[in-house]
């Protein structure tokens, strides 16, 4: 089966934001070119790591003398995007791998992001001859996006609001604290 690659170059929008209330959110990066929009699922820690990771990106390439990307110490303020995801949001695929890279002949950062495979297969079929193998029971596909470093900036700083945004910390014990209560529960309180 060929793979279905969503490719978005220069998008007209790329912006990670979440669906639900704090503690039960679900996270989606969100990329969209003319009317073609595709959603994919994460998890909240997948898109504090890509804000991370695109962050340290920037920061190796500012160094470079004489700084050959033109990359920005901060976000320009006409990339700041801090709109509501597109509603209403279909999810494409839930993401298990991610890939970060960079492309130097266009100045721009690339994400690649793969869906999530289910490893559990069901028992009545792995005994089954003419069970279709797992791997061929996904649907094989990618979002591929690539895009310069102003808007891989304003992604990172948006991405480290959006997953900031959720549950408060407890000053005590560092877990979040639900909005029905929580109950602070040091090592030694008991």
């Amino acid at each position: 089966m060929p793979t279905i690659v969503h490719e978005f170059d220069w998008p007209d929008r790329v912006v990670i934001g979440t669906v639900g209330l704090p503690g039960s959110r679900t996270f989606y990066l969100q990329v969209r070119s003319g009317a073609q929009i595709v959603s994919i699922a994460l998890e909240k820690q997948q898109s504090a790591l890509l804000a991370e990771k695109i962050d340290e990106m920037l920061k190796q390439l500012m160094t470079q003398e004489g700084n050959p990307f033109s990359v920005p110490a901060t976000t320009p303020i006409e990339l700041v995007d801090n709109d509501p995801l597109a509603q209403p949001v279909d999810e494409q695929f839930r993401t298990g791998t991610m890939t970060l890279g960079w492309d130097p002949r266009t100045a721009q950062v690339v994400i690649e992001a793969f869906p999530l495979i289910d490893d559990g297969a069901d028992s009545e079929d792995e005994n089954d001859p003419d069970a279709p193998d797992p791997v061929s029971r996904q649907r094989a596909e990618m979002l591929l996006v690539r895009i310069p470093v102003g808007t891989a900036q304003a992604f990172a700083t948006r991405t480290r609001e959006v997953v900031g945004a959720g549950r408060p910390i407890c000053p005590r014990c560092g877990t979040p604290v639900d909005a029905d209560g929580h109950v602070c529960t040091l090592p030694g309180d008991r």
